[in-house]
Protein backbone atom coordinates (compact mmCIF):
# COMPACT_ATOMS: atom_id res chain seq x y z
CA UNK A 1 0.00 0.00 0.00
CA UNK A 2 1.31 3.44 -0.97
CA UNK A 3 0.51 6.35 1.34
CA UNK A 4 1.11 9.94 0.26
CA UNK A 5 0.91 13.04 2.44
CA UNK A 6 0.48 16.53 0.98
CA UNK A 7 2.63 19.20 2.62
CA UNK A 8 0.07 21.94 2.06
CA UNK A 9 0.60 25.67 2.53
CA UNK A 10 -2.95 26.19 3.79
CA UNK A 11 -4.63 29.45 2.78
CA UNK A 12 -6.06 31.07 5.91
CA UNK A 13 -9.85 30.73 6.16
CA UNK A 14 -10.38 30.05 2.45
CA UNK A 15 -11.94 26.64 1.87
CA UNK A 16 -12.48 26.92 -1.86
CA UNK A 17 -8.91 28.06 -2.47
CA UNK A 18 -7.55 25.18 -0.38
CA UNK A 19 -9.73 22.67 -2.20
CA UNK A 20 -8.40 24.04 -5.48
CA UNK A 21 -4.77 23.87 -4.29
CA UNK A 22 -5.16 20.26 -3.14
CA UNK A 23 -6.53 19.20 -6.51
CA UNK A 24 -3.77 21.03 -8.37
CA UNK A 25 -0.90 19.87 -6.17
CA UNK A 26 -1.89 16.23 -6.11
CA UNK A 27 -2.09 16.37 -9.90
CA UNK A 28 -1.27 12.97 -11.38
CA UNK A 29 0.10 11.57 -8.10
CA UNK A 30 -1.15 8.06 -7.41
CA UNK A 31 -1.48 6.35 -4.04
CA UNK A 32 -3.80 4.07 -2.12
CA UNK A 33 -4.25 6.61 0.66
CA UNK A 34 -3.75 10.38 0.65
CA UNK A 35 -3.25 12.36 3.88
CA UNK A 36 -4.00 16.06 4.27
CA UNK A 37 -2.92 18.22 7.24
CA UNK A 38 -5.01 19.20 10.25
CA UNK A 39 -7.73 21.72 9.37
CA UNK A 40 -6.66 21.48 5.73
CA UNK A 41 -9.59 23.62 4.60
CA UNK A 42 -9.02 26.66 6.85
CA UNK A 43 -5.79 26.51 8.82
CA UNK A 44 -5.68 25.96 12.60
CA UNK A 45 -8.22 28.65 13.34
CA UNK A 46 -10.07 29.41 16.58
CA UNK A 47 -12.79 31.44 14.82
CA UNK A 48 -14.93 28.33 14.75
CA UNK A 49 -18.27 30.06 14.18
CA UNK A 50 -16.84 31.70 11.07
CA UNK A 51 -14.92 28.82 9.49
CA UNK A 52 -16.55 25.56 10.59
CA UNK A 53 -18.36 23.41 8.06
CA UNK A 54 -22.11 23.86 8.30
CA UNK A 55 -23.02 21.58 5.40
CA UNK A 56 -20.18 19.03 5.38
CA UNK A 57 -18.27 21.00 2.76
CA UNK A 58 -14.95 19.33 3.54
CA UNK A 59 -16.49 15.87 3.63
CA UNK A 60 -18.13 16.45 0.25
CA UNK A 61 -14.75 17.53 -1.15
CA UNK A 62 -12.98 14.46 0.27
CA UNK A 63 -15.61 12.17 -1.20
CA UNK A 64 -15.13 13.82 -4.58
CA UNK A 65 -11.35 13.43 -4.42
CA UNK A 66 -11.54 9.83 -3.21
CA UNK A 67 -13.80 8.91 -6.11
CA UNK A 68 -11.68 10.72 -8.70
CA UNK A 69 -8.40 9.29 -7.40
CA UNK A 70 -9.86 5.86 -6.58
CA UNK A 71 -8.04 6.16 -3.26
CA UNK A 72 -8.83 6.85 0.39
CA UNK A 73 -8.41 10.38 1.77
CA UNK A 74 -7.89 11.47 5.38
CA UNK A 75 -7.58 14.90 6.97
CA UNK A 76 -9.28 17.10 9.56
CA UNK A 77 -11.55 20.12 9.33
CA UNK A 78 -13.45 22.33 11.78
CA UNK A 79 -17.06 21.14 11.90
CA UNK A 80 -20.22 22.29 13.65
CA UNK A 81 -22.37 19.40 14.83
CA UNK A 82 -25.43 19.65 17.09
CA UNK A 83 -24.47 23.13 18.25
CA UNK A 84 -20.88 22.20 19.11
CA UNK A 85 -17.60 22.63 17.23
CA UNK A 86 -15.21 19.73 16.60
CA UNK A 87 -11.78 19.32 15.04
CA UNK A 88 -12.94 16.34 13.00
CA UNK A 89 -10.68 13.93 11.11
CA UNK A 90 -12.36 12.12 8.24
CA UNK A 91 -11.27 8.88 6.60
CA UNK A 92 -13.09 8.58 3.27
CA UNK A 93 -12.95 5.56 0.97
CA UNK A 94 -13.36 5.63 -2.83
CA UNK A 95 -16.91 4.25 -2.65
CA UNK A 96 -17.99 7.13 -0.39
CA UNK A 97 -17.99 5.21 2.87
CA UNK A 98 -16.37 7.19 5.65
CA UNK A 99 -15.52 7.23 9.33
CA UNK A 100 -14.55 10.17 11.50
CA UNK A 101 -12.62 10.85 14.65
CA UNK A 102 -13.07 13.99 16.76
CA UNK A 103 -9.78 15.21 18.23
CA UNK A 104 -9.67 14.20 21.89
CA UNK A 105 -6.68 16.21 23.17
CA UNK A 106 -7.43 19.85 22.49
CA UNK A 107 -4.48 22.24 22.47
CA UNK A 108 -5.01 24.31 25.62
CA UNK A 109 -1.92 26.44 24.86
CA UNK A 110 -3.84 28.01 21.96
CA UNK A 111 -7.26 27.96 23.63
CA UNK A 112 -8.61 25.22 21.39
CA UNK A 113 -10.30 23.66 24.42
CA UNK A 114 -12.31 26.84 24.95
CA UNK A 115 -13.76 26.72 21.42
CA UNK A 116 -13.93 23.10 20.32
CA UNK A 117 -15.39 20.08 22.09
CA UNK A 118 -13.25 16.97 22.67
CA UNK A 119 -13.93 13.63 21.07
CA UNK A 120 -14.95 10.78 23.34
CA UNK A 121 -13.52 7.69 21.65
CA UNK A 122 -10.60 6.21 19.76
CA UNK A 123 -11.33 5.39 16.15
CA UNK A 124 -9.70 2.63 14.12
CA UNK A 125 -10.52 2.19 10.43
CA UNK A 126 -9.76 -0.87 8.32
CA UNK A 127 -8.89 -0.28 4.68
CA UNK A 128 -7.40 -2.77 2.24
CA UNK A 129 -6.53 -5.12 5.07
CA UNK A 130 -4.71 -2.48 7.14
CA UNK A 131 -6.04 -1.15 10.46
CA UNK A 132 -5.43 2.60 10.92
CA UNK A 133 -5.65 4.53 14.20
CA UNK A 134 -6.79 8.10 13.51
CA UNK A 135 -5.07 10.87 15.50
CA UNK A 136 -4.82 14.67 15.29
CA UNK A 137 -1.77 16.79 16.13
CA UNK A 138 -1.67 17.30 19.94
CA UNK A 139 -2.81 13.68 20.44
CA UNK A 140 0.79 12.79 19.63
CA UNK A 141 1.94 13.90 23.10
CA UNK A 142 -0.27 11.34 24.87
CA UNK A 143 1.08 7.80 24.39
CA UNK A 144 -1.49 6.04 26.58
CA UNK A 145 -4.28 7.08 24.22
CA UNK A 146 -2.33 5.69 21.25
CA UNK A 147 -1.25 2.44 22.95
CA UNK A 148 -1.37 -0.53 20.60
CA UNK A 149 -3.62 -3.23 22.04
CA UNK A 150 -3.10 -5.47 19.03
CA UNK A 151 -5.89 -3.55 17.36
CA UNK A 152 -4.09 -1.50 14.68
CA UNK A 153 -1.17 -1.62 12.24
CA UNK A 154 -0.53 2.06 11.54
CA UNK A 155 -1.16 5.44 13.15
CA UNK A 156 -2.09 8.44 11.02
CA UNK A 157 -1.31 11.86 12.51
CA UNK A 158 -2.49 15.02 10.74
CA UNK A 159 -1.10 18.23 12.17
CA UNK A 160 -0.37 21.95 12.24
CA UNK A 161 2.85 21.67 14.30
CA UNK A 162 4.94 24.86 14.13
CA UNK A 163 8.69 25.26 13.75
CA UNK A 164 9.21 26.24 17.40
CA UNK A 165 8.27 22.73 18.54
CA UNK A 166 8.99 20.69 15.42
CA UNK A 167 11.79 18.74 17.15
CA UNK A 168 9.22 17.29 19.55
CA UNK A 169 6.95 16.39 16.62
CA UNK A 170 9.69 14.43 14.88
CA UNK A 171 10.95 12.62 17.98
CA UNK A 172 7.48 11.70 19.19
CA UNK A 173 6.42 10.31 15.81
CA UNK A 174 9.40 7.97 15.89
CA UNK A 175 8.71 7.06 19.53
CA UNK A 176 5.08 6.14 18.78
CA UNK A 177 6.31 3.83 16.00
CA UNK A 178 8.91 2.10 18.19
CA UNK A 179 6.78 1.62 21.30
CA UNK A 180 3.78 0.33 19.36
CA UNK A 181 5.61 -1.77 16.74
CA UNK A 182 3.55 0.12 14.21
CA UNK A 183 3.85 2.18 11.08
CA UNK A 184 3.43 5.88 11.85
CA UNK A 185 2.75 8.54 9.23
CA UNK A 186 2.63 12.18 10.34
CA UNK A 187 1.69 14.85 7.81
CA UNK A 188 2.26 18.50 8.71
CA UNK A 189 1.33 21.72 6.94
CA UNK A 190 3.95 24.13 5.57
CA UNK A 191 4.18 27.90 5.18
CA UNK A 192 3.03 30.70 7.50
CA UNK A 193 -0.47 30.72 8.96
CA UNK A 194 -2.82 33.53 9.98
CA UNK A 195 -1.21 33.65 13.41
CA UNK A 196 2.19 34.30 11.80
CA UNK A 197 3.50 30.88 12.82
CA UNK A 198 6.04 29.21 10.55
CA UNK A 199 5.71 25.57 9.54
CA UNK A 200 8.71 23.91 7.88
CA UNK A 201 8.38 20.77 5.78
CA UNK A 202 8.33 18.03 8.42
CA UNK A 203 6.12 15.15 7.32
CA UNK A 204 7.53 11.71 8.14
CA UNK A 205 6.74 8.02 7.65
CA UNK A 206 8.32 5.54 10.10
CA UNK A 207 8.47 1.76 10.28
CA UNK A 208 7.90 -0.02 13.61
CA UNK A 209 11.62 -0.10 14.45
CA UNK A 210 11.96 3.69 14.07
CA UNK A 211 13.44 3.67 10.56
CA UNK A 212 12.26 6.50 8.36
CA UNK A 213 10.82 5.19 5.11
CA UNK A 214 9.75 8.51 3.59
CA UNK A 215 10.22 9.37 -0.06
CA UNK A 216 10.10 13.15 -0.48
CA UNK A 217 9.46 14.75 -3.84
CA UNK A 218 8.41 18.37 -4.14
CA UNK A 219 5.43 18.85 -1.83
CA UNK A 220 4.59 15.14 -1.42
CA UNK A 221 5.90 12.80 1.28
CA UNK A 222 5.15 9.16 0.52
CA UNK A 223 6.09 5.62 1.40
CA UNK A 224 5.07 1.98 1.17
CA UNK A 225 3.25 0.13 3.92
CA UNK A 226 4.05 -3.59 3.73
CA UNK A 227 1.95 -5.77 6.01
CA UNK A 228 4.08 -8.87 5.49
CA UNK A 229 7.18 -7.00 6.63
CA UNK A 230 5.34 -5.58 9.65
CA UNK A 231 3.95 -8.96 10.68
CA UNK A 232 7.36 -10.59 10.37
CA UNK A 233 8.85 -7.85 12.54
CA UNK A 234 6.14 -8.26 15.18
CA UNK A 235 6.48 -12.04 15.17
CA UNK A 236 10.20 -11.73 15.84
CA UNK A 237 10.09 -8.91 18.39
CA UNK A 238 7.04 -9.68 20.51
CA UNK A 239 7.47 -6.67 22.79
CA UNK A 240 3.75 -5.89 22.85
CA UNK A 241 3.17 -9.06 24.86
CA UNK A 242 4.87 -7.32 27.80
CA UNK A 243 2.93 -4.07 27.62
CA UNK A 244 1.08 -2.47 30.52
CA UNK A 245 -2.68 -2.18 30.36
CA UNK A 246 -4.55 1.07 30.86
CA UNK A 247 -8.16 2.10 31.15
CA UNK A 248 -8.80 5.36 29.30
CA UNK A 249 -11.57 7.49 30.77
Amino acid sequence: MIIAGLNLDIVWKDKNKNFQLIEEQLGNTTADLFLLPEMFSTGFCMDAAEVSDQNEESLVFLKKMAKEKNAAFAGSSPVEDSGKFFNRMYFVQPDGQYAYYDKRHLFTFSGEDKIYSPGKKRVIVEYKGVRFLLQVCYDLRFPVFARNNDDYDAILYVANWPEKRVGAWEHLLKARAIENLSYVFGVNRIGIDGNNLLYPESSHFFFGDGREISDKKRNITSGELNMEELQSFRDHFQFLNDRDYFSIQ
